[in-house]
C-alpha cells in the first residue's frame, strides 16, 4: 500500500483549526482505535495535540477533512 504524505501547509492548517470537528469525525466515523484517538485529541493540551497530529498526520488529515464536511453539513446550505 502506498502511503500518502501531507504537506507542511496541510499540517499547519490542521494544527491551527478548531479540534472539535476532527475529534467528532474520529469518534463518529473511526474504528475503535480512532474513536479513542478522537477522545484523546479533544482532551489534549496544545503540546499533546501537536504530538498526536505529527504522529499520525495522514490519518488525521483524512479525519480533519471529514470533520470539515461535517461542519459544512451541520451549518446547512448557503452558510459558507
Amino acid at each position: 500500500m502506498l502511503e500518502r504524505v501531507i504537506t507542511p501547509e496541510q499540517l499547519t492548517e490542521m494544527e491551527r483549526a478548531e479540534v472539535y470537528w476532527t475529534a467528532r469525525a474520529l469518534q463518529e466515523q473511526g474504528s475503535r482505535f480512532y474513536r479513542a484517538l478522537g477522545a484523546a485529541l479533544e482532551a489534549a493540551d496544545a503540546a499533546n495535540r501537536r504530538l498526536i497530529y505529527r504522529t499520525w498526520p495522514d490519518a488525521l488529515w483524512d479525519f480533519y477533512r471529514r470533520g470539515q464536511r461535517l461542519a459544512a453539513q451541520e451549518a446547512g446550505p448557503g452558510s459558507e
